[in-house]
């Protein structure tokens, strides 16, 4: 099992970086414009538009799992950096794994986050209009 994940991890990070390229922009759009002027051959049939339809669709359908994945691989590894420079610096231990929090514990946590950052910034401006009084 291991190794089919490993496999579907690297495909899944080859085809996403591939996938962010301009050149696979262009040569989507070189393939759309070939279908596009094709038209006229074939009619502007129903098939001719069922082949856009099907290919988009399909090419859709897999790649929404294999960008998912990567985003899924990325946003561990960015938390797994993230808790380790909460572990290493003056902040406090307990945001470590916050992200396995309920929805209602996250939304407390981030209230008393933005009230404690309200009194921070008070605090801030209260000092710096008491340095511009002095000087």
């Amino acid at each position: 099992m291991s190794n089919k994940s490993n496999f579907f991890s690297s495909f899944a990070t080859m085809v996403a970086d591939l996938s962010g390229k301009p050149f696979t922009f262009v040569a989507a759009l070189a393939l759309v414009l070939v279908w596009a002027v094709s038209g006229p051959f074939f009619g502007y049939s129903e098939t001719w538009q069922l082949v856009i339809n099907t290919t988009t669709t399909i090419i859709t359908f897999l790649m929404v799992f294999v960008l998912q994945n990567s985003q899924n691989r990325d946003g561990k590894a960015l938390q797994a950096k993230l808790d380790e420079l909460i572990l290493t610096s003056q902040a406090a231990n307990k945001f470590v794994g916050i992200e396995k929090l309920e929805e209602g514990e996250l939304r407390e946590m981030s209230k008393a986050l933005a009230e404690k950052a309200e009194c921070v910034e008070e605090k801030a401006d209260e000092k710096s209009a008491a340095e511009s009084a002095s000087a």
